[in-house]
């Protein structure tokens, strides 16, 4: 079942490449070693920073959260090759359509 989940999320960061044009991924091979490292980063870095950003992000009511996660989209976007981010905006768009394709597509996977 995890493997399946890794595929999905491999997809739809492909998709995400294929309907943002700040974002470029070159490959489905690209995506793959993007969604290992974007989880590796997500479990290993973001608890951190959440608890580093909880003031700012009770202050702007947990929108600031969407700032951590395009920094952690731009740090993947400097450790894989292939896999480009043009911004933090691009970001930012590319958390919300990764997020929208992955439930469509998990959707269509029994548990």
């Amino acid at each position: 079942m995890q493997i399946a989940k890794f595929v999905i999320y491999s997809l739809s960061i492909l998709i995400a490449g294929y309907l943002l044009p700040g974002i470029v991924v070159e490959n489905f091979g690209t995506s793959m070693v993007a969604a290992l490292v974007l989880g590796l980063i997500t479990v290993l870095l973001r608890p951190f920073l959440m608890i580093l950003t909880l003031p700012i992000n009770v202050l702007t009511l947990g929108l600031f959260t969407f700032v951590v996660n395009a920094a952690l989209v731009l740090l993947a976007d400097f450790l894989v090759n292939g896999f480009e981010v043009d911004g933090i905006l691009w970001a930012i768009a590319f958390g919300f359509v990764v997020s929208i394709v992955n439930s469509i597509l998990s959707s269509f996977v029994k548990d």
